[in-house]
C-alpha cells in the first residue's frame, strides 16, 4: 500500500494527470491488499472460532480496525471517482477545475462519516476517542490506512501462524502419547503404581488442556520478535509443547528400560545370585581364617566378620517372584539397586577377607625375609656361623610356632638381619679364624 506525494500549490494538467495515474494504481494495490485480508485464511478462523482471553480482545479491535478500513477505502474511492469526473469534464481542464482537483488531490477535502459500531474498537488518528466524521487529505488517509492494515494483518498472521503451528504438533504428540500409554500398560506401568505411569497422566491433561487454549487463545502463545516492524514477525511459543515433548521422551525410555528388564531378567538374576554366592564364600572364607589367625598370631587385634545380610537374599527372592508374576515395573527398580548392592556386598567381603589375613600376611613376610637372608649368607660361605645359626634359629621358633607374636618376631628377624650385614661388611677373609687372619697381615 502506497504513498501519495506532497500537497502543494494550483497542479496544472499534467500534475493533474501523474497524480490520478499515481491513485489509481495505488487504489489497485489497496483494493487487492484489502481483497487478500479479507480472503486470508487466519482472519476467516478468527471470524468463526470462539475466542478466549487475550485472541478475543485481540480480534475485537482488528475486526472494527478492517471494518473501519474498507470505511476508509470506499471515502477514498469516491474521492477519486470525483477526481475522475471533474477531470473528464473537458480536455483541457479550467483554472477553476484545476483548483478544484489540487484542494480535493492534496487538502483535506475527504470526509470520512464513520458509526459509532464501526469505530468504537478501532484505534483513532490521534489515539483519541472516536469521532462521527473525520476530515482527511488523501496522503492521511491513505496512511491510516497503511497503519490500520499492518496492525490488523499482523494479528491475522499471529493467530494463523500459531494455529498452523501448534495445535498439528500437539495431536501428533498426542497419537505418540497414547501408543506410549498401551506400551506402558503392557508392562504394567499403570497410574498409582509406578512414577511413570502418573507422569502420562499429568502430560494427558496438559496438552489437553494446552490445545483447548491454543485454539481458542492463539495470541497467548505467540512472541513476536522484538524490534521487528512486519506483520507477523515472530514465532509460535512453544515453550509449554517442549516441555512435554521431553517429559514423554523420558516416560518413553523408562518404558524402554522395563522392556529391558522383560528381556534380559533371568541373566541378570542369574548374574545377582552368582555375585551373592561369591560374597557369601569370601565371608565364610574370612570366618575360617579368622579362627587360624586367632589360633595362630598372638597379641594382635583382628575385625570381627559379619554375616552375609539376609535383607539382599530377601529382595533378591522377591525379585524372582516379581519376574514370576510379570510386574516388570516393580522389577525395573529393584534390580538396579539389587546389582550396586551386590557389588558392594562382595567388595566389603573381600576387604573383610583381607583384613583377617593381614597378620599371616605379615607373618609369610617376616619368613620370607627370614629366609631369604639365610640363603644370601649362605652364598657367601657364612651359612656355618655359629652366631648367625643361633640368631636364625631363635627367629624361626618364633615364626614357625603358635600362637606367634609377630612383634617379637619381628625383632628376631631384624636383630639376624642385622647380625648378618654386620657379618657380610667385616674386612676379615671369609671362613678363616679371627688370629690366623692377624697372623697372615703379620
Amino acid at each position: 500500500m502506497g504513498v501519495t506525494g506532497p500537497p502543494g500549490p494550483v497542479m496544472d494538467r499534467d500534475e493533474v494527470d501523474r497524480a490520478l495515474a499515481r491513485l489509481g494504481a495505488e487504489h489497485e494495490a489497496i483494493e487487492t491488499s484489502l481483497l487478500a485480508l479479507q480472503d486470508h485464511a487466519g482472519r476467516r478462523l478468527l471470524e468463526g472460532a470462539a475466542l478466549t482471553g487475550v485472541t478475543r480482545d485481540r480480534w475485537v479491535s482488528t475486526e472494527a480496525s478492517i471494518t473501519l478500513l474498507w470505511t476508509y477505502f470506499d471515502a477514498y474511492t469516491d474521492a477519486l471517482r470525483s477526481a475522475r469526473d471533474i477531470r473528464s469534464r473537458r480536455r483541457w481542464s479550467s483554472r477553476e477545475d484545476l483548483a478544484e482537483l489540487t484542494e480535493l488531490l492534496r487538502g483535506g477535502s475527504v470526509t470520512v462519516a464513520g458509526s459509532a459500531m464501526a469505530t468504537a474498537n478501532a484505534p483513532t488518528l490521534h489515539g483519541g476517542p472516536g469521532k462521527l466524521s473525520e476530515q482527511f487529505t488523501l496522503v492521511a488517509l491513505v496512511d491510516r490506512m497503511n497503519d490500520l492494515y499492518a496492525s490488523s494483518l499482523d494479528m491475522v498472521v499471529a493467530a494463523d501462524a500459531v494455529w498452523s503451528a501448534l495445535p498439528a504438533r500437539i495431536d501428533l504428540l498426542a497419537a505418540e502419547l497414547q501408543r506410549t500409554r498401551k506400551l506402558a500398560h503392557s508392562v504394567g506401568v499403570r497410574p498409582g503404581e509406578h512414577p511413570a505411569g502418573d507422569d502420562l497422566e499429568r502430560i494427558t491433561r496438559v496438552l489437553t488442556n494446552l490445545r483447548e487454549q491454543v485454539v481458542s487463545d492463539p495470541m497467548a502463545f505467540w512472541s513476536p520478535t522484538p524490534g521487528s516492524s512486519a506483520p507477523g514477525g515472530g514465532r509460535p511459543d512453544t515453550t509449554v509443547y517442549d516441555r512435554e515433548a521431553r517429559a514423554l521422551e523420558d516416560v518413553r525410555r523408562e518404558i524402554d528400560a522395563v522392556l529391558t528388564v522383560r528381556q534380559d531378567a533371568e541373566q541378570r538374576l542369574v548374574r545377582l545370585r552368582d555375585v551373592l554366592s561369591r560374597a557369601d564364600r569370601t565371608l565364610a572364607e574370612a570366618r575360617i581364617a579368622r579362627g587360624e589367625v586367632l589360633a595362630k598370631i598372638a597379641a594382635t587385634e583382628v575385625p570381627v566378620v559379619s554375616g552375609p545380610p539376609t535383607v539382599l537374599q530377601e529382595q533378591l527372592a522377591a525379585a524372582a517372584e516379581y519376574r514370576r508374576q510379570a510386574q516388570w515395573h516393580r522389577l525395573s527398580p529393584l534390580l538396579e539397586s539389587l546389582e550396586q548392592k551386590a557389588e558392594d556386598e562382595l567388595l566389603r567381603a573381600r576387604e573383610s577377607l583381607t583384613a583377617v589375613t593381614a597378620p599371616l600376611a605379615v607373618r609369610a613376610e617376616l619368613r620370607g625375609r627370614l629366609d631369604a637372608y639365610k640363603a644370601k649368607i649362605a652364598r657367601h660361605g657364612l651359612a656355618e656361623d655359629p652366631f648367625l645359626i643361633e640368631r636364625y634359629d631363635a627367629a624361626r621358633r618364633m615364626l614357625w610356632s603358635a600362637p606367634c607374636d609377630l612383634r617379637v618376631a619381628e625383632g628376631a628377624v631384624l636383630r639376624y638381619q642385622q647380625a648378618a650385614a654386620e657379618l657380610l661388611r667385616a674386612p676379615a677373609v671369609r671362613g678363616e679364624p679371627e688370629d690366623r687372619r692377624g697372623e697372615d697381615r703379620s
